[in-house]
């Protein structure tokens, strides 16, 4: 399912949410211009389970550094796209609801719990990860938490020119965290050290953001308010 937009209309302009796409865009431009390091480059800065589970670096900063940059790199313009576009239709409710430092506070430890819980449900892969959708899952987790019956208006690929299906926000994502449940326990069966995707680093970031957001409620005035579509 891909998500188009919203319906929940933001307050103010989500200078975060706009900052890290930027960010995450300068950077994945700075990866193509590291032509033969790239490969070099991704595993020093990437997560790679078996740096923390079989020895290696054992600085502080050797282990620390990688879930925090690898949030920031990706594996190719889809990578990218998918997950800032995710981010775009999300982040800024989200910000808007608690604030422009704990909206990055959350994006930030989103990313550390997904990185943790994949080591944990990928202990001997050698594989570099990267990638922000552990980042964007935790703000996903946050908005079902805070906009459940929001309206998220979605088309199912291959028809990506419709119909357009209006979902309810609790429906759509806890679909899509349904799916990261399914695929991650079928890689878990599998028990080969491939790439790919990151399954339980998504199930990990949407659970702690889900975690985060608390109990709060989301105000019932949104609906009035000038928008700032996501």
């Amino acid at each position: 399912m891909l998500p188009l937009r919203d319906d929940v209309p933001s307050s103010r302009v989500p200078i975060v949410t706009v900052t890290l796409i930027v960010l995450n865009a300068i950077i994945f431009i700075q990866e193509l211009m590291l032509g033969p390091h790239l490969e070099e480059a991704l595993f020093n800065w990437a997560i790679v389970p078996a740096r923390y589970t079989g020895g290696g670096d054992s600085s502080l900063i050797g282990l620390a550094l990688p879930f925090f940059s690898s949030m920031f790199l990706h594996g190719g313009w889809i990578h990218l796209i998918g997950n800032m576009w995710i981010l775009w239709i999300f982040g800024d409710n989200v910000e808007d609801r608690i604030g422009h430092g704990k909206f990055l506070l959350l994006y930030l430890f989103s990313g550390i719990a997904a990185g943790g819980l994949h080591i944990i449900t990928n202990a001997n892969s050698v594989v570099p990860t990267i990638g922000a959708s552990g980042a964007v899952a935790g703000v996903m987790g946050a908005y079902m938490r805070f906009f459940p019956h929001a309206r998220v208006h979605t088309v199912i690929p291959p028809f990506f020119f419709g119909p357009i299906f209006d979902l309810p926000a609790i429906i759509f994502l806890g679909w899509w965290l349904l799916l990261q449940f399914f695929n991650g326990a079928m890689s878990l069966a599998a028990r080969g050290d491939y790439g790919g995707v990151a399954w339980w680093a998504h199930v990990g970031g949407f659970i702690f953001g889900m975690i985060a957001a608390g109990r709060k409620k989301a105000p019932t005035r949104y609906r009035n308010e000038t928008p700032y579509w996501g």
